[in-house]
C-alpha cells in the first residue's frame, strides 16, 4: 500500500473536532476508498491547555499554525478556522508550497477567492471548498462537474440555517423577530452575536461563491446586494400568509442580457414553491439550467458533523488526486460577466401603506406607480379611518423604478407610513 497521505488541520472547534472524530472512526473505510491511509500529523489551535476529549495524541496540538502548514511532510491542509486573516496567509503559504487545501471558509472565498485560486493554479495544487456553502449538501461539485456541460440560468437558495429557523418560527407561531431570535439563540441556532447571519453577510458570501461557479465569472461578496431579516415583522408574515406565501431569506443569482445579478434579501415566495417547505435550520438550493431543467439540493447546511462530512469528502478527493499525480480543474472564470446593479434587476414588490381614508387616495397612489412605469397587479384595503392600510403587489419592474416609487410614496401627505416593503419571488 502507498505511504500515508499526511493531513494538517487548522482549527479544532465545532467542525474541526468532528473532522478529527470522523478521521478516527472511519479510518479503515477512508483508507480503502483512497488507496492509502490518512495520517493526521498536526492540529493548530489557539489554546493548548483546553480540555479536548478527542481520539488524537495531545502532542499533535500546536499553536504554530504557520509552522504546521509549511512542514515538508504535509500533503493536505484543512482549514476550518474561518475569517479572513490569518487564514488567508496560512492557506497561501500552503498553496505556494504545493500543498492541497480543503477549506470551509466562505468569508474568505467570498471576499478573495480569486487570490486562492490563482495560487493553486500557479503551484499545481488542489483547492476544494464543498463545505463553504451548504454544509453536507453536495452542491458545489454538481455545479462544477455534473452540470459543467449545461448552461445554468438561475440559482435560488436558502443558505443560512439561523435565519431560516427564525423565519420558520415566525411563520409557525406568529412571533416577532426579536422573540424568534431569542428562541434561536436559546436552542443554539444563533450565535451570541448573530449579525453575520441576520444581516445577510453569511448568505452574501455564499451567494458570491455560487454565482462565481454557476456563471464562470468572478463574483465577490462586495458585488452582492444584501438585506437582512431584522426588519421583517409579524405583520409581514401574516400578510404573506394571506397571499398564500411565506417569507424566506433568499440568495438569488441569475444570468440575463450578458450580465449576472446576485442578491440576498428576504422575499415572499408561494407556498407551492419547492423552497417554501424548507423549514427549521435546513438549507436548500434550487438550480435552473437550460437542459437539465429544475434541480433542488436539500439538507442540513450547518453544524459540526454535516460540515465535517463535506470536508472529509473533499479530503478524499484531494488525496486520490495526489496519489494519482493529478489535480482538479482550476477555477472557471472564462465568461467574465459583469455584475448588474440591483437597480437593473427585474423584481416584484409587496408594499404596505398606512394611509388616510379619504377620497382620491387610491387614484393618487396609482398615479405614483404610473409615473415610474410600474404596473400594479393587486390592491387591497384593510381597515378604515386611522387604521386604513393599502396593500399593493406590483408586476415585475426594474428595482430602480420600484425603489423610486416607494421613495415618492413616503413623501405624500396622506401616506402616514410605508409600513413594509418586501420583494416577491417565485412566480
Amino acid at each position: 500500500m502507498p505511504k500515508s497521505v499526511k493531513v494538517a488541520l487548522l482549527g479544532c472547534g465545532t467542525v474541526g473536532s468532528e473532522v478529527v472524530r470522523l478521521l478516527h472512526e472511519q479510518e479503515h473505510d477512508l483508507t480503502a476508498r483512497i488507496g492509502a491511509p490518512l495520517e493526521l500529523v498536526g492540529v493548530a489551535v489557539r489554546r493548548l491547555n483546553k480540555t479536548r476529549e478527542l481520539p488524537v495524541d495531545p502532542a499533535l496540538f500546536t499553536t504554530d499554525a504557520l509552522g504546521l502548514v509549511t512542514r515538508e511532510d504535509v500533503d493536505i491542509v484543512v482549514e476550518v478556522v474561518g475569517g479572513i486573516e490569518p487564514a488567508r496567509s496560512w492557506l497561501l503559504e500552503a498553496l505556494h508550497a504545493g500543498k492541497s487545501v480543503v477549506t470551509a471558509n466562505k468569508a474568505l472565498l467570498g471576499e478573495d477567492g480569486a487570490t486562492l485560486h490563482k495560487a493553486a493554479a500557479d503551484c499545481g495544487a488542489d483547492l476544494y471548498y464543498e463545505a463553504s456553502v451548504a454544509g453536507a449538501i453536495p452542491l458545489l461539485r454538481p455545479l462544477r462537474e455534473s452540470l459543467h456541460g449545461d448552461r445554468i440560468t438561475r440559482v435560488t437558495g436558502i443558505v443560512n440555517g439561523t435565519t431560516n429557523f427564525i423565519l420558520s418560527s415566525m411563520d409557525a407561531t406568529g412571533a416577532g423577530f426579536a422573540e424568534a431570535l431569542e428562541e434561536a439563540t436559546a436552542l443554539g441556532y444563533a450565535e451570541a452575536d448573530p449579525t453575520a447571519d441576520v444581516e445577510g453577510f453569511d448568505a452574501a458570501a455564499k451567494a458570491a461563491i455560487l454565482a462565481s461557479m454557476a456563471f464562470h465569472s468572478r463574483v465577490t461578496s462586495a458585488d452582492v446586494y444584501r438585506e437582512g431579516i431584522t426588519e421583517v415583522t409579524a405583520a409581514d408574515v401574516a400578510s404573506a400568509k394571506a397571499m398564500g406565501c411565506t417569507i424566506k431569506l433568499l440568495c438569488i443569482a441569475s444570468k440575463a442580457n450578458g450580465a449576472v445579478s446576485v442578491r440576498v434579501h428576504p422575499a415572499m415566495i408561494p407556498r407551492t414553491h419547492p423552497l417554501a417547505g424548507v423549514g427549521d435550520a435546513f438549507n436548500a438550493v434550487f438550480v435552473e439550467a437550460e437542459a437539465a431543467g429544475q434541480l433542488m439540493f436539500y439538507g442540513r447546511g450547518a453544524g459540526g458533523a454535516p460540515t465535517a462530512s463535506a470536508v472529509l469528502g473533499d479530503v478524499v478527493a484531494v488525496a486520490r488526486n495526489r496519489l494519482a499525480g493529478v489535480r482538479s480543474a482550476s477555477e472557471s472564470a472564462y465568461a467574465d460577466l459583469p455584475v448588474s446593479p440591483i437597480g437593473d434587476v427585474l423584481t416584484r414588490y409587496h408594499i404596505s401603506l398606512d394611509v388616510s381614508d379619504k377620497a382620491g387616495v387610491l387614484a393618487a397612489v396609482a398615479g405614483v406607480f404610473a409615473r415610474h412605469g410600474v404596473s400594479i397587479a393587486t390592491v387591497n384595503q384593510a381597515g378604515r379611518g386611522n387604521q386604513a392600510v393599502l396593500v399593493i403587489v406590483t408586476h415585475a419592474a426594474p428595482d430602480r423604478a420600484l425603489a423610486a416609487t416607494v421613495a415618492e410614496l413616503r413623501a405624500l401627505d396622506f401616506v402616514r407610513a410605508v409600513a413594509s416593503v418586501l420583494r416577491v419571488e417565485g412566480e
